[in-house]
Parts: structure tokens; sequence; C-alpha cells
């Protein structure tokens, strides 16, 4: 999950289309904030949060995995073995079983819960070269991964929890065939359910695209006159939560879609404080972890962090 550049992702300081939203987010005692770390340099990136609480942050700055839980305001480098030629690492995703899958550079990696590497794969380059993946999704049968260098999304067979090779899948320039090749600059994808829609975002078109994984069909959904260029992203049956830093107020969207994932509007926009140029986000429970990338010219300074706030989807609480 890249950030195209903070220029475009000033718009107003703050538009909360949601009433009340700061009140519920530290629900329950959990923390408002997280600090992922406070050594010069990290960047943090991608987010996920397991079943458990288990909460993991990648490090562009670094490569590094950070660990904690939602219910303890400081993370601690994770110990992930096998990834110390990795500079950077962006997107992080926990399967059922907890194991937890990343990607950076041209590499997909998967660990236990201990650091144990249990499979690595490199990706092969693409139509415009080396492949720079940015994020994944997890189904029943595959992980699929953008790449950020290539209009490509590259996909590994999972059989039997065990990885195959990390091959491309897709060459998206179908859908568009006018579209320069090269800013198709692939994002954030997500998967429904069953696994046989995926969305992927695109920051060079603004768009939000459908692809059948049986036929490897290509549409844009329509979601109204909306910029939709999204970095991370979050599928929660037919509600896609959203982290927006292109094209549009730097902010979560918040999205209701059709049944078939190929047409909605976005409800909810909440951008401007607490977040400082957000990259993704996480939910768990009715709250959603949102990273501050600080991914700005020059970079932030440390603490770096992440925020969590209330889900504007979730009934109101006194």
């Amino acid at each position: 999950m890249r950030v195209t550049t903070r220029l475009f992702c000033l718009g107003a300081s703050v538009l909360l289309a949601v009433a009340g939203q700061t009140g519920a987010a530290g629900a329950r005692g959990l923390p408002d904030t997280y600090v992922v770390s406070r050594a010069p340099g990290v960047l943090p990136e991608g987010i996920a949060v397991a079943r458990d609480g288990t909460v993991y942050v990648s490090s562009d700055g670094t490569g590094r995995l950070f660990r904690g839980h939602v219910g303890d305001p400081e993370l601690r480098p994770f110990a992930a073995r096998g990834i110390d030629d990795r500079t950077s690492t962006l997107g992080v995703h926990t399967d059922r079983r907890g194991r937890v899958y990343s990607v950076g550079g041209a590499s997909l990696t998967v660990h236990d819960e201990r650091g144990r590497l249990l499979g690595r794969r490199t990706a092969e380059d693409g139509p415009l070269g080396t492949a720079d993946l940015n994020d994944l999704v997890i189904t029943r049968d595959a992980v699929y991964v953008t790449d950020w260098a290539n209009p490509v999304v590259h996909r590994a067979e999972l059989r039997h929890g065990r990885l195959g090779p990390l091959r491309p899948w897709l060459d998206i320039r179908g859908a568009n065939p006018r579209f320069p090749a090269r800013y198709w600059l692939l994002n954030g994808i997500v998967a429904d359910r069953e696994g046989g829609t995926l969305l992927v975002a695109s920051n060079g078109t603004e768009a939000l695209w459908r692809v059948d994984t049986s036929s490897r069909e290509v549409e844009q959904v329509r979601l109204g006159d909306e910029s939709f260029g999204a970095d991370g992203m979050v599928l929660r049956g037919r509600t896609l939560y959203a982290v927006i830093n292109y094209g549009a107020p730097s902010g979560v969207y918040v999205a209701e879609l059709s049944q078939d994932l190929r047409t909605g509007a976005v409800r909810h926009r909440i951008t401007g404080e607490p977040f400082d140029l957000p990259t993704t986000l996480a939910r768990h429970g009715c709250r959603l972890y949102v990273v501050n990338s600080q991914l700005d010219d020059p970079p932030g300074e440390p603490p770096y962090t992440v925020s969590a706030i209330a889900d504007p989807t979730c009934p109101r609480t006194a």
C-alpha cells in the first residue's frame, strides 16, 4: 500500500460525516492511539488485526514487522525470520490459523505466530519490469497480490495450507487499454467471502475494479462521481472500508455496495484529525485501526502510531 504524494492528500482539515464519531473509539477501555515504534525512520504502512486481537504492523522504512494487542498501547518488534534483506514491507494480513502473510519488494512471505518462516515466494517480472508488491488478500484457495510497478495481479495457490508459486495471474490493462500502463499503480485488494470476486484499487485511474476470479473479467465499480483510488481496504459483506489518500481528502471512506459488488455509494467520510497521512486500516469489533504512515516529504518523525476510531456502521452506544 503506497502513498503517491502528500500534495494530493490535503483537503478539508476535518470532515466528519458521522456525528459523534470520536465518542466510542475508546470503548471498553481500549486505547485510542497505539505506538508502533519510537525509532526514527520506521514509517508504518500495513496493518492486520487477528481474531484474538493480535495486531501486526509493517514498516515501509525498514522492512520490519511489529506486533502488539488491541489492549496494549505499545507494539514491539516481531522477530520474523527470513526477511532481513527486505528493506520495505507493505501489505500484511493474517489467516484463520493466525499465520502472518506480508509483501515487500518482489517477495511474499508467510510466518507462524512465533516468527518462523513457513514460505517465501518471489514474483516474476511484469511487463514493465521488476515487481513491486503492494497489498494482498487471502482466500480459501489462493493469495492474490497487487503490483505497484506493473498493471498485474499475482496469484499463489493455497493447497492444504501450503503456498504455491507466485505467478502473474491478471494483466488489468485490458479493462482500459487507452490508459498508460505505468500509471495503473495497483494498490489495495479485497475479496468476498467465497473468493469469487476481487475488488482492486488503482491510484492511477482513481477507481475501484471488480474482478471475477473464474472468468478474470474486469469491470469498474460504479460509485457515482467519487474518486476512489483507495490505498488499503477491508470488505465486510457489502460494506467496503477504504483509506483514500490520493484524489480526495485523506481519510477513511465507507461505501455500501450492491449485492453483486458492481455498484455502490459512499455513506461515511472521516477525514482530518486524528490521522497523519493514513495508508490502510483493519477492523476488529466495532473499531477501525488506521495506520498513520507519516510518509510526508520529508518523512514525519516518531513516534509512529495507529489511530483507533469507532466504526460508523455500528450502532451507537450511550
